[in-house]
Protein backbone atom coordinates (compact mmCIF):
# COMPACT_ATOMS: atom_id res chain seq x y z
CA UNK A 1 0.00 0.00 0.00
CA UNK A 2 1.45 3.37 -1.01
CA UNK A 3 2.10 6.20 1.43
CA UNK A 4 -0.62 8.43 -0.10
CA UNK A 5 -3.28 5.72 0.20
CA UNK A 6 -2.21 4.92 3.76
CA UNK A 7 -2.47 8.63 4.71
CA UNK A 8 -5.93 8.81 3.14
CA UNK A 9 -7.12 5.72 5.03
CA UNK A 10 -5.72 7.10 8.31
CA UNK A 11 -7.61 10.36 7.82
CA UNK A 12 -11.00 8.72 7.14
CA UNK A 13 -13.34 8.84 10.07
CA UNK A 14 -14.76 5.46 11.06
CA UNK A 15 -18.33 5.14 12.27
CA UNK A 16 -19.46 2.23 14.46
CA UNK A 17 -22.90 1.01 13.35
CA UNK A 18 -25.36 -1.77 14.19
CA UNK A 19 -27.27 -3.56 11.42
CA UNK A 20 -30.88 -4.72 11.69
CA UNK A 21 -29.63 -8.21 12.62
CA UNK A 22 -27.71 -6.79 15.59
CA UNK A 23 -24.19 -7.07 14.17
CA UNK A 24 -21.89 -4.23 15.25
CA UNK A 25 -19.08 -3.15 12.92
CA UNK A 26 -17.22 -0.03 11.86
CA UNK A 27 -17.33 1.55 8.43
CA UNK A 28 -15.69 4.49 6.72
CA UNK A 29 -18.49 4.76 4.17
CA UNK A 30 -21.47 5.54 6.39
CA UNK A 31 -23.09 8.65 4.83
CA UNK A 32 -24.40 10.97 7.50
CA UNK A 33 -26.72 13.21 5.45
CA UNK A 34 -29.68 14.23 7.57
CA UNK A 35 -33.04 13.61 5.99
CA UNK A 36 -35.85 14.05 8.51
CA UNK A 37 -38.03 11.42 6.88
CA UNK A 38 -35.26 8.79 6.90
CA UNK A 39 -33.74 9.34 10.32
CA UNK A 40 -30.12 8.44 11.11
CA UNK A 41 -30.18 4.95 9.57
CA UNK A 42 -28.85 3.96 6.16
CA UNK A 43 -28.75 0.87 3.96
CA UNK A 44 -25.27 -0.60 4.08
CA UNK A 45 -23.78 -4.02 3.36
CA UNK A 46 -23.13 -5.81 6.62
CA UNK A 47 -19.81 -7.70 6.59
CA UNK A 48 -21.19 -10.34 8.98
CA UNK A 49 -24.39 -11.33 7.15
CA UNK A 50 -23.24 -10.08 3.68
CA UNK A 51 -26.59 -8.45 2.90
CA UNK A 52 -27.82 -4.92 2.54
CA UNK A 53 -29.23 -4.06 5.94
CA UNK A 54 -30.60 -1.00 7.66
CA UNK A 55 -27.86 0.24 9.98
CA UNK A 56 -27.77 2.98 12.61
CA UNK A 57 -24.82 4.62 14.37
CA UNK A 58 -23.96 3.15 17.79
CA UNK A 59 -23.12 5.41 20.70
CA UNK A 60 -19.91 4.78 22.67
CA UNK A 61 -21.87 3.43 25.65
CA UNK A 62 -23.68 0.77 23.56
CA UNK A 63 -20.63 -0.85 21.90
Amino acid sequence: MGKGLRDLMDSMERTVVRCAEGHVFSTATFPMQQADRLGPGRLIRCPRCARLRHAVPVGPDKR
